[in-house]
């Protein structure tokens, strides 16, 4: 989760939501994303998916299902999908999100039965650190628009 969260702070130096996610395989580390909406001016480009799709191309497979995503802020529904549908076999986050969170704040993707995969689950990891970066981002943020 370290590593995630050095993604996330990384995220954070570019403008983008301090979000960051790494992949795991065999105890290494294979893949690592941070939010990049901003710079792609494209909705789909969160951690996650960022990380699935380095992933992917360096496994040479869609199927990721010996692998762990480590993950700063709880998935989404889009990114709980993906992890779903490339049967990633562990997800560890640290934040739980409460707005968005589809992996048992909001709703539980990853735990519902009627798909054909579901990774094992665990939140909280590190939660104090991770939410302290995405707190203190949204806290600038809401400053410099009062600001301008």
């Amino acid at each position: 989760m370290q590593l995630a969260l050095e993604k996330a702070k990384l995220a954070r130096s570019k403008k983008e939501v301090p979000v960051g996610a790494v992949i795991v395989l065999n105890n290494k580390v294979i893949a690592t994303g941070f939010n990049k909406r901003e710079k792609t001016r494209n909705a789909l480009w969160h951690a996650e998916l960022v990380a699935i799709n380095k992933a992917c191309k360096k496994l040479k497979s869609w199927r990721l299902e010996k692998c762990d995503i480590y993950v700063t802020l709880e998935p989404c529904s889009m990114c709980a999908g993906a992890i779903i549908n490339s049967r990633i076999k562990n997800v560890y986050f640290g934040a739980y999100d409460e707005k968005s969170g589809a992996c048992g704040t909001v709703v539980n993707l990853l735990e519902n039965k009627t798909f054909n995969h579901n990774p094992n689950v665990v939140g909280g990891i590190m939660q104090k650190e991770c939410s302290q970066i995405l707190s203190s981002f949204f806290k600038n943020k809401r400053l410099s628009k009062k600001q301008s």
